[in-house]
């Protein structure tokens, strides 16, 4: 099977199997991404995109044609009247996600949180547990934070929904898609669709946002599609196709997104001025290259599932199951097997493969969290990347992948370190 890699013969054999079984789910996701690839080409071509938008400009940036053309060519990708995407100027996932609450939110606003207690790193944005008191969280600035709980069987309670949402105070309802530290499954754009009816019905003034992360291009259709006011997410995530140096892209609502770019720069400015200093061909050509990627993480996630299941962890999503993003849980029951985990899927990484990741104190969390992330963009979790917080219930949370079969071998990998140290047996 391989020329390069030492696998135990077993391992081989259990791999083999693995693949059959998530092969099943393959044809599906080749499915989806065709229909992407469709959707992102004819935006290109209705947008008419020439070598001339990649030009780059410098101080104010007025007039640069590629940057407009790109928040167009976002706006449509993505279902929505209006949209920006950057370089730089949107630092990383939750630097985009806080211009969306902070160009939205005003004082006496309620922000509604549906999907359970959002993504660690967000918490100092909003005022959770105390934190970012006094460094200018919404909770400085008077604005109230409220969430409903997933049911017991993992699900947004859209009843509990539509009577919080009555609160005339409720300005924002707020969706997390994905799972972030969480063992739910992540959401569908059809069950986003549903709270968005809900929340329009019954409260004109509330917007419906989306934190869109690891979810960009996993179904045929995105939020903006199914009624979300706004939707945002990290082109070092799907979006940015694994070509985007950094930054994050808005999609929604013209008003909101507007509001949203004076945020980005100041009142009365907004998204017309900002210099793309060279960066504007990386963000066309991640954007066109992103639903490629993404199935290519779509295969990776089945066969991690498939192959774990194997060895006897619990794993969501299952092989087969329909998939909302591209994040990997395996539940690994302790310490030793998650750093063994996470050492092992370094090894096999195009960067940094020499380098062992440990578990350090990061900032935005409150654990100890070890990173295996050997990728040409640092932090780039479309590349094949694991991380997880040493708490319980000690599961990984693995994504990315820019081509399969690079990604397949640093799963296996991950497997034989585990084996190697004695912590799975075959």
């Amino acid at each position: 099977m391989s020329d390069f890699f030492e696998f135990d013969e077993k391992l081989k054999q259990l791999s083999a199997s693995a693949l059959k079984d998530a092969g099943k789910a393959f044809g599906k996701i080749e499915e989806t991404t065709e229909y992407n690839q469709q959707k992102v080409l004819s935006a290109f071509i209705k947008n008419r995109v020439d070598e001339t938008d990649f030009n780059t400009t410098t101080g104010y940036g007025y007039s640069d044609k590629g940057r407009d053309k790109l928040d167009l060519l976002t706006a449509d990708i993505f279902g929505a009247q209006k949209a920006i995407i950057r370089a730089g100027a949107l630092a990383c996932g939750t630097h985009t996600l806080a211009v969306c609450l902070y160009g939205v939110l005003r004082p006496g606003d309620r922000l509604l949180c549906v999907s359970g207690t959002p993504y660690d790193t967000i918490h100092s944005v909003i005022g959770i547990n105390g934190k970012g008191y006094g460094q200018g969280s919404l909770a400085d600035f008077n604005i109230d934070f409220s969430v409903i709980e997933l049911t017991g069987q993992g699900d947004m309670d859209y009843d509990a929904i539509e009577q919080a949402a009555k609160d005339k105070s409720v300005r924002m309802v707020y969706i997390q898609r994905s799972r972030g530290y969480l063992l739910r499954r992540s959401f569908s754009v059809e069950e986003i669709g549903r709270v968005c009816e809900i929340v329009h019905r019954v409260n004109s003034r509330a917007v419906v946002m989306v934190d869109n992360c690891y979810g960009e291009f996993a179904e045929k259709y995105e939020p903006c599609d199914a009624g979300a006011d706004l939707s945002a997410g990290s082109l070092i995530k799907n979006a940015g196709g694994g070509i985007a140096p950094s930054g994050g892209y808005i999609a929604g609502r013209a008003d909101l997104v507007e509001l949203c770019g004076y945020r980005i720069t100041t009142p009365g400015l907004g998204t017309e001025l900002g210099s793309t200093l060279g960066q504007n061909r990386n963000l066309f050509m991640g954007l066109f290259n992103a639903p490629h990627v993404v199935g290519e993480a779509l295969k990776t996630a089945a066969f991690a599932s498939s192959l774990f299941s194997k060895l006897g962890f619990k794993v969501t999503p299952l092989p087969g199951e329909e998939r909302h993003d591209i994040i990997q849980a395996i539940c690994l029951n302790n310490s030793e097997n998650l750093i063994a985990f996470c050492q092992g899927l370094q090894k096999g990484a195009p960067v940094d493969s020499y380098v062992t990741p440990e578990p350090w104190d990061m900032p935005g969390y409150d654990s100890q969290v070890i990173m295996s992330a050997g990728a040409f963009t640092s932090g780039s979790s479309i590349e094949l990347s694991a991380d997880a917080p040493l708490r319980e219930p000690f599961a990984v949370w693995m994504q990315g992948g820019l081509n399969f079969h690079s990604a397949k071998t640093g799963v296996m990998l991950a497997a034989q370190e585990m084996l190697n140290r004695g912590l799975i047996k075959l």
